[in-house]
């Protein structure tokens, strides 16, 4: 009996079986589609686009990501079953010469709207197949948010559904356009090796109460019953606060964790081989999915085994979100927020690091993160001295999720490749999802590399 047959790997198993129906996951088959296949087709000036989904995330994140800021782009169309949304749209859109048509039903608006370049969807997690498979079929690409589904059925169908279609299909891990990440994962951790062998990751995002509390909205505008209940919701409560509940998301770890357990996989370049949690519904009592996880993932690569510590909290916002990489020469401090981090702290025995800020790849050295003695304080002998922090060069100068739009449409005009394809969304799906499941099994779930291929 190997391990993935084990006691150990029971839970694995029971996870893989959700992936479909006949219980297996498929092995790599092909590489991402991450070029625009019909870009000669196209205008070079103007894309067509539709956003299903209006509401704090399609419309103010990703909408007002993308207009003014985005040169090039038309919203034919916007789609939102609560008209708060959809009506919040299209005024928005009108102060910029958009003059988008508003619908209730997707179906419609693909149905009607038959030039289309590209759909945004920015539903909730259990309604992205849905609408992301309707639209490749339709023959547009598609842009969806994050996280790709909250069933590894949807997700994988998503991929396959692209690949047939032969259309982009980009996920939106916007970190992995920003800038900022790009020059610190890419250029200063793999190409310049800079933190030597990296062995551990931390990170986290931690709210407080007020922001974890529950949406509301005035009686006014509350849906008819038989509209909720026709798109598959049981109440407002619901509709409003649906990553709380196992029908519609995943709740803290899948809607916060996401973005940054992508990290851990971009960063040590392969995906994990097992994870532990611990977590539960122990405030906001209300609710079906846990408010607090704590997790461990264990990552097998060329050099070894590391280990990522992620945990994200909703009682308290104490440290914000952050992310650290720490290897043998030093420690990657960073996060989308610029006043948390950006850094990198280097170790006492690394080598010189004043030939990468005459390169432009490091600003000088500035202070300490701690302070190895104050005026009545000294270390004890056994605790490491402060490290030297040297801030990185890269600011973001525009809202968080614009570089990762500008990917999708540039990728669309043949200019660019995809940054986050659905083959990526995936294996960070897969990971993200089983966190859920290894909390409320209480026990530890082994991966194989297959797992994470579609």
């Amino acid at each position: 009996m190997n391990a993935s047959e084990s006691s150990e790997g029971v839970t694995r198993r029971d996870f893989v079986r959700s992936v479909a129906a006949a219980g297996a996951v498929l092995a790599a088959n092909g590489a991402p589609l991450a070029r625009a296949t019909n870009a000669a087709a196209l205008s070079a000036d103007t894309l067509n686009v539709a956003v299903i989904g209006t509401g704090q995330q399609g419309k103010g994140a990703l909408i007002e990501s993308s207009v003014p800021a985005i040169p090039g782009i038309r919203y034919k169309a916007v789609c939102d079953i609560w008209d708060k949304n959809r009506n919040a749209a299209v005024d928005y859109l009108k102060l910029y010469g958009h003059e988008p048509k508003a619908y209730v039903d997707y179906q419609e608006m693909l149905a009607a709207e038959t030039d289309l370049d590209a759909v945004i969807v920015a539903t909730p997690d259990w309604m992205h197949a849905e609408h992301t498979i309707a639209a490749l079929e339709a023959g547009h690409h598609v842009y969806c948010e994050k996280e790709m589904s909250n069933s590894l059925t949807g997700a994988r169908d998503m991929v396959l559904a692209a690949r047939k279609a032969g259309k982009l299909l980009q996920i939106g891990h916007q970190r992995r356009s920003n800038p900022r990440y790009i020059h610190a994962v890419q250029r200063l951790v793999h190409d310049q090796k800079l933190l030597g062998r990296v062995t551990h990751a931390n990170a986290h995002w931690n709210r407080s109460i007020a922001a974890a509390r529950d949406i509301g909205c005035s009686y006014a505008d509350v849906l008819p019953a038989a509209t909720l209940a026709k798109y598959g919701y049981a109440s407002m409560q619901q509709f409003l606060n649906w990553r709380w509940y196992k029908k519609y998301g995943g709740g803290p770890i899948v809607d916060l964790g996401s973005h940054q357990i992508d990290l851990f996989e971009w960063v040590f370049e392969t995906t994990p081989r097992s994870v532990v949690a611990s977590g539960g519904i122990d405030f906001h009592t209300h609710h079906e999915w846990y408010d607090n996880v704590l997790c461990i993932y264990e990552y097998e690569t060329d050099h070894g085994i590391c280990r990522a510590f992620y945990q994200t909290l909703t009682t308290s916002s104490h440290g914000g979100n952050s992310e650290a990489f720490m290897g043998e020469n030093g420690t990657l401090l960073i996060s989308e927020v610029e006043a948390r981090g950006n850094a990198v702290e280097k170790e006492k025995h690394a080598p010189d690091w004043n030939i990468l800020v005459q390169q432009g790849l490091l600003k000088a050295e500035g202070q300490k993160v701690v302070q190895t003695k104050t005026k009545n304080t000294w270390l004890d002998a056994r605790e490491s001295p402060g490290l030297p922090a040297w801030p990185l060069p890269i600011e973001l100068a525009k809202k968080p999720h614009q570089p990762h739009m500008e990917n999708f449409f540039d990728t669309i005009r043949g200019k660019s490749e995809l940054n986050c394809p659905g083959e990526v969304g995936y294996a960070t799906a897969f990971a993200v999802l089983a966190v859920n499941e290894a909390v409320r099994t209480n026990e530890r779930i082994i991966f194989t590399p297959s797992d994470f291929h579609v």
